[in-house]
């Protein structure tokens, strides 16, 4: 058997056929219930009425040490705000899953309201099964603000404070005004000039799924996602030197995660380096002039 499966079909349907506590980590983005070509827009209970039968199939599925990352933003309603996440906690939480981390994601760029503050964020809900479970912190450090601090008294006078390797991602924004960009997950979004993006108009990044998986799962566990959409969640795995299941219903989409998996591996998909800084405008050099930028990786230019 390869090391990845990607179906094609209802996640309601074809979980039913996978057997249980087979992954160590379940990683999605559901549908918020806006309205967008993959899904039709309902009322907010007949949406988690239809998610919870998901979510029940989901958590059987989910091994002993397992994690689940249930990522989401809001949904809009009669212009409305109802926060995913104060929903999906309830209903994980009557599975018996215990929360970790709500974690933050920020992103730059998005769509500008004109009637509220314009949304920069989403939430990652991290669950667990049990208090066993795998969590690879020194996988995930990132660089520490001073790497060179040191005690200033008690028995370790003098040695370094902070951990060698760096400092824990964290998972909240805490000081606003100097801290932001260290203590939030700033991560961009996949909007029009990002190196990965493709037809979806929700799409995961894939550095997103990597620090995921990562920390919550060794080399050669499985991983699921329910709703693979264009297939980064299993790009992600692969990548870090795991296995992955994704489900699909929408043919185009599985045709182009099967385009972009069989580029990654090929060598040939494009990604955004789990390194690599956000871009910064204020700092590039204006004298350098216009740069044209890649909207589409090699396996999505084929669709187009």
């Amino acid at each position: 058997m390869k090391n990845y499966q990607l179906y094609r079909g209802d996640s309601s349907r074809l979980l039913k056929s996978i057997p249980p506590q087979e992954f160590q980590l379940i990683i999605a983005s559901p549908p918020y219930n806006l309205g967008k070509a993959y899904e039709s827009q309902t009322t907010l209970s007949k949406y988690l009425n239809q998610q919870a039968q998901t979510l029940a199939l989901l958590v059987e599925r989910l091994a002993p040490q397992g994690s689940l990352c249930w990522q989401v933003g809001n949904c809009v309603l009669d212009k409305e705000i109802y926060p995913l996440d104060i929903y999906y906690y309830e209903m994980f939480k009557k599975l018996g899953l215990k929360l970790r981390n709500r974690i933050i994601w920020h992103f730059r760029h998005g769509l500008h309201s004109q009637r509220r503050f314009s949304g920069r964020y989403e939430t990652i809900l991290w669950f667990t099964k049990s208090d066993d479970y795998i969590f690879n912190l020194d996988d995930v450090r990132v660089p520490a603000r001073y790497p060179k601090k040191r005690h200033f008294k008690g028995p370790k006078k003098g040695q370094l404070s902070g951990n060698p390797l760096g400092k824990n991602p964290s998972d909240l924004w805490e000081v606003l005004q100097t801290n932001w960009e260290q203590e939030v997950w700033d991560i961009p979004n996949v909007k029009s000039n990002h190196v990965e993006k493709t037809i979806h108009p929700c799409q995961f990044p894939v550095e997103l799924v990597e620090r995921c998986g990562l920390a919550l799962t060794h080399p050669g566990d499985w991983v699921l996602d329910p709703y693979a959409g264009v297939g980064s969640s299993l790009i992600a795995a692969l990548k870090q030197g795991r296995k992955a299941v994704g489900i699909e219903k929408k043919a185009t989409y599985v045709r182009l995660a099967e385009l972009r998996l069989q580029a990654f591996k090929n060598g040939e998909l494009k990604l955004r380096p789990m390194t690599q800084p956000v871009y910064d405008y204020t700092q590039s050099s204006l004298s350098a002039g216009p740069q044209q930028p890649e909207f589409f990786c090699h396996a999505c230019r084929s669709l187009l």
